[in-house]
């Protein structure tokens, strides 16, 4: 097909290169523009730019669809369909128009559950047992366009953001080539509003680990906040970052630690503890428990805030 392909992050750049190897005419690519990244600040591409200029892709780059002369490069690019995924920008109507086959968004949740600009921290967040991919035809609200397919995945009890992304990713590369060849005939289902819930973006002030809260909870905001924002607690004043852990029997106020060997802290939470596995103090490097140790003396009864 002739399609024009808008997004932005890793989990677009997945789907890009599927629909490049799957042999379909891709006139046009949108990403976000190029933004300052790493300590340098330096000006850095999206992966689907650095991508899309590796393939001689054309690449736009419009900080908004909103006026006419920015969506012209789409009417030019003449396509059929238009494929988003994790784009960043609102297509307003008159940008949906465009394809003779609309647009359609690959979205990393089974819909109508967790719309919206985090759904896979959400979904592990939650407890939730399973999440998915669901290719939905746009319309102009955010996530509520009717559904063309659903595809269910299993959350395994250790995937953290990070690795349920990168799942997430393959799946919705292979649904969405699978897709495209039968679109015209693909008759597409409203999704039940009564159903949905949204998925907020995740805000760094929600890093801080309260101990106060059940063991599995915190596990599951650990792994939802792994690799972003990352997990966090205070130790001797110092911030000290989560990145793994797991729950287990103990009892104690909560932050207290309740022992120390060097397979794991274990930290006593409302409910029940947690085994720190692998940790970070503020630039350092994610260590495993008894390296951290090594140049962290740490003894039961200590607290983390």
């Amino acid at each position: 097909m002739r399609l024009v392909f808008a997004g932005t992050p890793e989990f677009a750049a997945r789907a890009l290169s599927a629909l490049i190897a799957a042999g379909h005419d891709i006139p046009l690519v949108l990403t976000q523009p190029d933004r300052p990244a790493g300590r340098g600040m330096k000006l850095r591409m999206s992966p689907v730019k650095e991508l899309a200029l590796a393939h001689g892709l054309a690449v736009a780059q419009p900080d908004s669809l909103k006026t006419e002369a920015a969506r012209q490069a789409i009417v030019d690019a003449a396509p059929e369909v238009m494929v988003v995924a994790a784009y960043g920008l609102i297509l307003p109507q008159a940008a949906l128009d465009i394809p003779r086959l609309g647009c359609v968004n690959i979205h990393a949740s089974l819909l109508p559950r967790w719309r919206g600009a985090a759904p896979i921290q959400r979904a592990i967040e939650a407890g939730d047992g399973e999440t998915g991919i669901t290719l939905m035809q746009m319309d102009k609200g955010l996530d509520t366009g009717a559904m063309l397919s659903r595809h269910p995945l299993a959350i395994a009890p250790d995937d953290s953001a990070g690795s349920l992304h990168d799942k997430l990713a393959v799946l919705g590369a292979e649904a969405i080539v699978r897709l495209l060849p039968g679109l015209a005939g693909t008759s597409a289902t409203r999704q039940d509003d009564s159903l949905a819930c949204y998925a907020a973006k995740i805000g760094k002030d929600e890093a801080r680990l309260d101990w106060t809260l059940p063991a599995p909870t915190l596990d599951r905001r650990i792994r939802a906040f792994n690799p972003f924002p990352g997990a966090s607690a205070l130790l001797d004043g110092e911030p000290v970052k989560v990145w793994l852990a797991r729950p287990v029997a103990g009892e104690g106020q909560p932050g207290e630690i309740l022992a120390v060997s060097p397979q794991a802290i274990r930290v006593a939470c409302g409910d029940g503890a947690l085994d720190l596995i692998e940790v970070q103090k503020a630039g350092g490097k994610r260590l495993p428990v008894a390296a951290f140790l090594a140049g962290n003396a740490l003894a039961a009864g200590q607290r983390l805030d």
